[in-house]
């Protein structure tokens, strides 16, 4: 517990001293102490940090809904945002010194003076006396303009001149780039996962499932944000492809099946010769893993809970509990999964996360289709995936077993993607003996 706190207390210092940082270079370094541009830009660097900690843990406090769609939609895109703002102002930190210098030199290059001209004097005229008239009152002539100096390049005044000037292209740069950024890979959440097709040999497939396609899709992480429309684009574009199985392997929800279960409905509409088949990811368990097990069952999905069942193709399908299942003693049972299965066979594993990997090829495992790593999400997250996963997406080989790993089909937490965009992928058997 105390560890704990003691994390705790060091993500809310380094959260602290990222908003005071963005504040500093966005706000205070570019508007004029107390007025009205500085104080409502101090009040938005305060108030968005709040709607992403009401965002981060609402669904597990058990707020209602609405109010869960109210903080997402800003606090989580706040997130993102905040990941590319400071990227882009410590690379603007590089740019600041050279522009500071540019403006300097340009300032204190001499201009050419004009040049002054003289009036010749003109030939006196002739004065012709005039009648006298009554004397007017005494008019006071009115005081000539005074003209004030411009500063002097290398004063006070033109050293803050060019330090405002370089402080709001930096800034400013930096704004553009991660609204951005962040823009784009809204748009590509939003528009729906593309089809990807990978083909995978299998020795063991026999000529009569050469072809076989099975559809991967996971990480579809139904929540505040993401709902029945987003459902409804990846049902339609698994249908199209026409595939023979479809595999949903984890992350499905972020939420309850009270407040999600009708996003999840279009999943009734799936179609494939062989079936659907879904597996726990660790979302589920964050949202009542059994209830969504019993409702995907009801849409007409097959739960694989650490089971396995036989393709008429000739091949074994199986699937285990996400690891995150052992808290409530549903962990992923290879044995009772693969253990009494004939080896002759091929066996196709269905698992969230591909750190089980290990096991499966202990198990003698052909091919493992997980999902959980989202690529990376948002670059340079996948840096950071890779320390904690074997594969962060595509196909490689461990021992005589292949993974695949899918980016996903949705996003968590915000709905954003960058450099790892979403994806549906038919992977299609090949058999050797074909």
């Amino acid at each position: 517990m105390v560890a704990l706190l003691l994390v705790l207390v060091v993500v809310l210092a380094l959260l602290g001293a990222v908003h005071w940082y963005v504040w500093r270079r966005l706000v205070r370094d570019v508007t004029a102490a107390g007025g009205l541009a500085r104080r409502l830009g101090t009040a938005v660097v305060v108030a968005l940090p709040l709607f992403s900690l009401a965002a981060l843990v609402s669904s597990r406090a058990g707020a209602p809904f609405l109010f869960q769609q109210a903080v997402a939609w800003p606090g989580f895109l706040w997130l993102a945002v905040l990941l590319y703002l400071v990227l882009a102002l410590l690379a603007g930190e590089a740019v600041r010194p050279l522009l500071r210098a540019w403006t300097g030199r340009r300032a204190a290059a001499p201009t050419p003076a004009e040049p002054v001209s003289t009036p010749t004097p003109a030939e006196p005229a002739p004065v012709t006396p005039a009648p006298a008239e009554p004397a007017d009152p005494v008019s006071v002539p009115a005081p000539l303009p005074v003209s004030v100096p411009a500063p002097v390049a290398g004063s006070r005044e033109s050293g803050l001149s060019r330090r405002l000037f370089v402080s709001r292209v930096v800034g400013g740069s930096a704004a553009a780039v991660a609204v951005g950024t962040v823009g784009y890979g809204t748009y590509g959440v939003l528009r729906g996962p593309r089809v990807k097709r990978v083909t995978v040999p299998l020795a063991k497939i026999p000529r009569a499932a050469h072809g076989y396609r099975i559809a991967v899709v996971s990480d579809i992480h139904l929540g505040p944000i993401l709902g029945r429309a987003h459902t409804r684009r990846i049902v339609d574009s698994i249908n199209a492809t026409q595939p023979d199985l479809i595999a949903v392997v984890g992350d499905l929800v972020d939420g309850t099946v009270e407040n999600l279960g009708p996003a999840a409905e279009p999943l009734a509409r799936l179609r494939a010769r062989h079936g659907s088949f879904f597996v726990t990811g660790n979302h589920e368990y964050f949202s009542g893993a059994d209830a969504w097990v019993d409702h995907v069952r009801e849409l007409g999905l097959r739960p694989l809970r650490n089971a396995r069942v036989e393709i008429p193709a000739g091949f074994d399908l199986a699937g285990v509990d996400d690891v995150a299942g052992e808290s409530e003693g549903r962990g992923p049972d290879f044995a009772r999964a693969l253990g009494d299965r004939d080896r002759a066979r091929a066996a196709v594993l269905l698992a969230h996360q591909p750190v089980v990997v290990h096991d499966a090829v202990r198990h003698g495992v052909d091919l493992q289709l997980s999902g959980h790593t989202h690529g990376g999400q948002l670059w340079p997250g996948n840096y950071l995936a890779e320390l904690a996963n074997p594969t962060v997406a595509g196909l490689e080989r461990y021992g005589d077993t292949q993974l695949y790993v899918s980016r996903g089909a949705g996003a968590w937490g915000p709905p954003v993607r960058v450099g790892a965009p979403s994806d549906i992928t038919i992977v299609e058997l090949a058999s050797k003996q074909a």
